[in-house]
Order: structure tokens, then C-alpha cells, then sequence
């Protein structure tokens, strides 16, 4: 038998970036130490699909799971010659590998076998008083693996996101926004805000209307809840509490500690989404607070076909100079999935303005997908009966007490959706999506009346707005007998004004409101019943009654960007 060529061997071969893979320095962090080389990890390799999918017939065309599986799946080849570099560095395939659709396999192994299996270094540094283990740099990969690969999640643990909720009138969390992803209080004098039922009629969503046969899913990366603080908090709104699941991703758990900490986001989360589609299922991913617990939780949430949600709430974000772009545009591939798949995703635009918490204008991620509906936040006043006296743009930033998110994203260019919203320019050429795309109310001072570790409180923020607008499109997915999916080709229309609020006053900093969309708010806060008829209407019209799926075209091999 002849020798195996030594080219085969991934060992000898010459190394190369994997793109977007650039991981810049942990700031603030003390200490440094080299991790245990004998210490075992688990790291998430992302792997090309058989074909792209066409992004430009999102919300026109939409695959069965059976159609997206034949098509877009893990490529087999890809598969094999990951398979077959694993063994090499003494990796294992770990037994949770999930199936092919989530392009996901699971690599366990040793450090000093992942060090060299990637070409990296890692060390432990503390910050906060946790220790985290990180890489800085770039991974480095045998060429064989190059455009086979597109991501490598999880070699770094350090914290990759905050929850976007803010309470009212408390000291909580005042001093621990940031690393641990808690909310940085909301300083005003305590007040009554509103249920999530009232925010409902305000916004005119279908009264006595059901979300029965719905699943919402909500992605978590911290905390957890209890049942009783449920079962009280909606027998005092007079409903039947929710049937709530928990998932496990990559070892997280739902794991409640105190109000102090991101059970707020939580219990929000699940009590708004939950109190404004009642009779829907709740289905909470709880993740590590990783890229790569971020990624495979929304992985799973999109291809869960054990609970089938329609709709999938993100609260968690934090700027887009934050990520590394290989997680970006991973994490955005998988909305990409939702999208063709008929799911909708809502995202919290973030808490801090303009500058999302970051240096000069930066939009939050992953509200800057543009495969996603980001929800931004405005400051609600009720009138007599449920009737909005005012509505304008959420800014207390004079007082260091937050602001709306929204701007224009750096990564991702506009898209033909948006051609015609007047989004102001990126700031560099490769950017230009405008963000959010919608609002609601998130204002602590006219917020919403939460019940979180026996304690209530009343807790604002663009965290309220996702699931609030989760829970309008689960009702609207009940009503119309057909998930929404992805609304943006519909909403954007000239006829979907209609259906929105048009907020004009006010600004998020650098952005300020006007009439149609703008940057601060989107197109506007919903009015709930004229959205569902809306969207009805548009379903009817593209699909003319109830047609099998159509199969999405692959794209046109025309680009060089890589969009996994």
C-alpha cells in the first residue's frame, strides 16, 4: 500500500486566518495565567451549507423542514474532513452533536489538544472577580478546512452579552451593569406602570383574541424563573398562567438566584410575552452568556422541531464592535434558517442610545441583522380609557437612565426592504442597515408591572419590546392559521404605515424622529389589529390560499461575502 500523501495530513499542512475569527483583547481584565492544558472544552465548529440560500426571497418563499434539510443543511464533505482533523488532534466528536440542520458540530478535547488543533492561545484573566478563558488573536486553521469552515465558537467563555431591561425606582444592579449581562437600574421614584394586558389594548391588540396552538420561544442567557412567581403573577392579571419549558443549550440551566441578578429579564420576558398571547406555549433556551451558547441557543430554538415555535424572543445583544465577525455572521446565518423557515425573531434594539454603551454611533447585535425584527423603545402615555395620549421617542440619557437604540449597522448593508426609508448613511461602506425597525413601549417610568422572585416591580427597557412583539406575532399567527415569518418585505410596503403609530418626537442621540421610519423608533409602535389584518392580507395575496411551500432558489453565485 502507498504511503498517505503528507498533504493529507492536516498537521503538515501550511495554516490560515480563519476569517472574522480576530478576537481583540478582554478590557479591564487583571491577572493572567496560561489555562490547564489537561483541562477538557467543548467548542462549537460551524461548517459550510450544500447551498446558500436565497436571502432575497426571505418573506416571499418559505421551505418544510424537509425542503431546507435536502438543500441547506451541513455539507456532507464538509462534515467528513472535519471529522477527520478531529481525530487527527485528538478531538472527539461529542455524542450532543446535533443534527445536520444546525451545521453544528460539537469538538471535545483537551486545551493543549484545542491549542493546537486551532492555533491559538489560551489564558485565564479575571474581571469582576470571575476568571474567564480567552483567546486573543486570530484561530488559525490547516488549509484543507478552508470554506469548509465558517466559524469556531467557544474556545473564549467570556461574557458576549447584556440583557436590555432596566428597573424602576430600585438600586438594583446599579453597580454590576456589564460583565454578569445585569441591567443597570432605572434611578427615578418608583411608579405604577402598566400591565403588559393594558400595553395590549393600548396598542390595539385583538381583544379576547387567543395564541392557543402558538409556541414562543425566548432565548436566555442567565437566570431563570419559578413557577409560583408565574401561577401568582397571572392569577392576579386573571389568567391562566402559561405551560413553560425549559431547554438546556450547552449545559445551561434554567437557574433562578435574586432580583438582583438577570432573573428580571426572565420573568419579563416570559409575563409579557405570555400576558398578550394567552393561551400560547412558553418555551425558554437558556444558554451560557458565550457566543457560542448565544448561537447554538438561537440554533436550537430555529431548528426545535420537538416544539415548533413560530416565534422566538432575543432580549440579549450588546454592540456590533463587540463580536467578532465570524459570530456575527454565523448567528445571523441562523436568522437567515428562521426566516426561510417561517419563523419570526424579535430582538431588543439595546438600552444605551445611539452610542449603544460603546464609543461615537453603534447599533446593538443581533438587532442589526437584517433577518430579524428589531424593536426599539419609546415612552408611552395612556389617555382616558385605552387610548395613547402621547408616544414619543424613550430618551432620559441627560440623566444617565437609558435611550432607544437605533442607528445604522457598520456589517450589514441595507437591505432592498428598506431601500426606500431614507436610513442615513453607514459610516463605513460595508455597513447600512437601519435599526430598529419597529418600537414599543420600554420607558421604566411608563413601564411594566413584573413579578420577579416573589418580589413586584416594574421594569422597562427594549427587553419589554421584543417579547411584546413576540407575543403580537403569535397572536397573529393564530388568527391568520399561518405563521407570520419574515414581516419586513410586508411592513415596509408603502400600505404598512397603516398599521403602525408614527412616532416624531424626540431622538436617541445622534438620531432623531420624523415622519416613516427613522432610527430611533423604526417605522413605529404596532397597532395591533390593522398589523394582523395587514399580514393576513399579505399572505393571502403571495400564496393565493393555502400552497404547499415553495423551494427556495440557491443564490446566484455572484458574491464573494461569506453569509454561512
Amino acid at each position: 500500500m502507498p504511503p498517505k500523501k503528507s498533504a493529507l495530513r492536516f498537521s503538515s499542512q501550511p495554516r490560515i486566518v480563519l476569517p472574522g475569527s480576530e478576537k481583540a483583547p478582554l478590557p479591564a481584565a487583571t491577572g493572567e495565567k496560561p489555562v490547564r492544558p489537561s483541562s477538557v472544552i467543548t467548542v462549537s465548529v460551524i461548517v459550510k451549507r450544500k447551498s446558500p440560500l436565497n436571502t432575497s426571497r426571505l418573506g416571499k418563499d418559505r421551505l418544510t423542514r424537509t425542503q431546507y434539510r435536502q438543500k441547506h443543511a451541513a455539507d456532507p464533505a464538509a462534515i467528513k474532513v472535519v471529522r477527520t482533523f478531529a481525530k487527527e488532534f485528538g478531538l472527539t466528536v461529542d455524542k450532543d452533536t446535533p443534527k445536520p440542520e444546525r451545521r453544528t458540530i460539537k469538538l471535545t478535547g483537551k486545551v493543549a489538544a484545542m491549542q493546537d488543533a486551532f492555533g491559538v492561545k489560551l489564558i485565564e484573566k479575571t474581571l469582576d472577580g470571575n476568571v474567564y478563558r480567552v483567546r486573543e488573536g486570530s484561530i488559525q486553521i490547516p488549509t484543507a478546512l478552508s470554506g469548509a469552515v465558517e466559524a469556531i465558537l467557544g474556545l473564549d467563555n467570556r461574557p458576549q452579552a447584556q440583557p436590555h431591561f432596566r428597573v424602576l425606582g430600585s438600586t438594583i444592579n446599579a453597580n454590576t451593569a456589564g460583565t454578569e449581562g445585569f441591567a443597570r437600574a432605572h434611578a427615578a421614584a418608583a411608579g405604577t406602570g402598566f400591565t403588559p394586558v393594558q400595553v395590549g389594548q393600548l396598542y390595539q391588540f385583538p381583544q379576547g383574541a387567543t395564541a392557543a396552538g402558538q409556541t414562543i420561544g425566548i432565548i436566555e442567557l442567565g437566570g431563570g424563573y419559578r413557577t409560583a412567581d408565574l401561577t401568582a403573577y397571572f392569577k392576579g392579571l386573571g389568567q391562566t398562567a402559561p405551560k413553560v419549558t425549559a431547554v438546556s443549550v450547552d449545559k445551561g440551566k434554567n437557574s433562578p438566584g435574586s432580583a438582583s441578578g438577570a432573573d428580571g429579564e426572565v420573568m419579563l420576558d416570559i409575563e409579557v410575552a405570555a400576558a398578550v398571547a394567552p393561551g400560547a406555549k412558553i418555551v425558554v433556551y437558556f444558554a451560557p452568556n458565550t457566543d457560542q451558547g448565544f448561537f447554538d441557543a438561537v440554533a436550537a430554538a430555529v431548528h426545535d422541531t420537538t416544539n415548533n415555535p413560530s416565534v422566538i424572543s432575543i432580549s440579549w445583544g450588546g454592540p456590533e464592535s463587540n463580536w467578532t465577525a465570524q459570530a456575527m455572521q454565523t448567528l445571523d446565518a441562523a436568522c437567515q434558517s428562521a426566516a426561510a423557515l417561517g419563523i419570526t425573531i424579535t430582538v431588543a434594539a439595546g438600552d444605551n442610545g445611539s452610542t449603544d454603551g460603546a464609543t461615537g454611533n453603534n447599533v446593538d447585535f443581533p438587532a442589526s441583522s437584517p433577518h430579524v425584527l428589531a424593536c426599539g423603545g419609546t415612552k408611552l402615555t395612556a389617555g382616558n380609557g385605552s387610548t395613547i395620549s402621547s408616544e414619543v421617542v424613550w430618551n432620559e440619557q441627560a440623566s444617565g437612565e437609558g435611550a432607544t437604540g437605533g442607528g445604522v449597522s457598520n456589517v450589514f448593508p441595507l437591505p432592498a426592504w428598506q431601500a426606500n426609508a431614507k436610513v442615513p448613511a453607514p459610516s463605513v461602506s460595508a455597513g447600512g442597515r437601519g435599526v430598529p425597525d419597529v418600537a414599543g413601549d420600554a420607558d421604566p417610568t411608563t413601564g411594566y408591572q413584573i413579578r420577579v422572585d416573589g418580589q413586584d416591580m416594574v421594569i422597562g427597557g427594549t427587553s419589554a419590546v421584543a417579547p411584546l412583539w413576540a407575543g403580537l406575532i403569535a397572536l397573529n399567527n393564530q388568527q391568520n392559521g399561518k405563521s407570520a415569518g419574515f414581516i419586513q418585505p410586508q411592513i415596509y410596503a408603502a400600505k404598512g404605515a397603516s398599521a403602525f403609530n408614527d412616532i416624531v418626537s424626540g431622538n436617541n442621540g445622534a438620531f432623531s424622529a420624523g415622519p416613516g421610519w427613522d432610527a430611533c423608533t423604526g417605522l413605529g409602535s404596532p397597532i395591533g389589529a390593522k398589523l394582523i389584518a395587514l399580514l393576513g392580507a399579505s399572505s393571502a395575496s403571495n400564496k393565493g390560499g393555502k400552497k404547499k411551500p415553495v423551494r427556495m432558489r440557491p443564490a446566484k453565485k455572484k458574491s464573494t461575502r461569506r453569509r454561512g
